[in-house]
């Protein structure tokens, strides 16, 4: 089944781009990134930038926002049955336009990217397309993926990596 992405949640000026691959079927039915109740990513946010799950999804998106962090998917297009990462076809693939955005924003500073999926794609996808400038100045960081698919370490262990990864970025302390 074809898949489309949701549009970026992007401030005038970011410094962390969080990077995800395709909205699982929950996010893409509800249209709100991290939508499954079980994801750690708004957990995680909520200890980051106060951005708790408890929070209506408009005001959730204003907060990460307000201390620099975009969030968007490598992916634009994909086909994949189901929300695993593992179902997606690679030869389905079709990247967003990173170069375009990342020159339309050009205070971002580090790319964190949500699990291996994102990663990979972005780097087989976009990477070698983008200019030696932009690859200079924005530092790539893997991240453990927030899916509850990623049971191997707690939620307590990935929010204490994605805090180290992410805080320092930050526009504005919370």
């Amino acid at each position: 089944m074809l898949t489309t992405g949701l549009e970026p949640i992007v401030g005038r000026d970011p410094k962390v781009l969080i990077l995800g691959s395709m909205p699982g079927e929950k996010s893409l039915k509800l249209q709100q990134y991290y939508a499954h109740p079980q994801n750690s990513f708004w957990f995680i946010m909520g200890e980051i930038c106060e951005a708790k799950p408890a929070l209506p999804y408009a005001e959730r998106a204003t907060r990460l926002t307000k201390v620099g962090i975009a969030l968007w998917d490598v992916l634009k297009h994909c086909e994949r049955e189901g929300s695993l990462d593992s179902h997606i076809s690679k030869d389905t693939e079709v990247p967003n336009d990173f170069d375009g955005f990342l020159q339309h924003y050009p205070t971002i500073e580090v790319i964190c990217f949500n699990g291996q999926k994102a990663a990979k794609s972005f780097e087989r996808l976009i990477a070698p397309g983008l200019s030696r400038g932009i690859l200079k100045r924005i530092t790539l960081k893997r991240l453990p993926s927030t899916s509850p698919a990623n049971a191997r370490i707690s939620r307590m262990e990935k929010g204490m990596v994605w805090k180290q990864a992410i805080k320092p970025y930050l526009t504005s302390p919370v």
